[in-house]
């Protein structure tokens, strides 16, 4: 699938979502469309309330595969899709990266 076919599965939330979601993940590294849709997405309602487990939400997972990806263009995506967390959501998602600022978390997905 394409990224805009994978993206519309999110978006819909379609019952496999978050697999389109991770496969999207995968993709940021090496594809700047693929992170540019990732961070887009991560600001849907659907996957800031959508739970991995405990406060891990979709949207965080996003967050955290494009801050993996280590690409200059994942990254500034990573801050921008970080600037559009609810203040709360920010501290929660710093607290859970054991990290001051966003700038400062360096996450390895392996």
């Amino acid at each position: 699938m394409g990224n805009a076919e994978l993206a519309r599965m999110i978006e819909s939330e379609h019952p496999y979502r978050g697999k389109a979601l991770f496969e999207l993940c995968d993709r940021v590294a090496l594809d700047d469309d693929a992170a540019t849709k990732v961070a887009m997405l991560s600001r849907l309602t659907s996957l800031r309330q959508a739970r991995l487990f405990d406060r891990v939400s979709l949207a965080w997972q996003a967050i955290i595969a494009l801050l993996a990806a280590q690409t200059a263009h994942a990254r500034q995506e990573a801050y921008a899709a970080f600037a559009a967390l609810e203040p709360a959501e920010q501290r929660d998602m710093l607290d859970y990266l054991e990290v001051k600022t966003i700038e400062e978390a360096r996450p390895r997905i392996t």
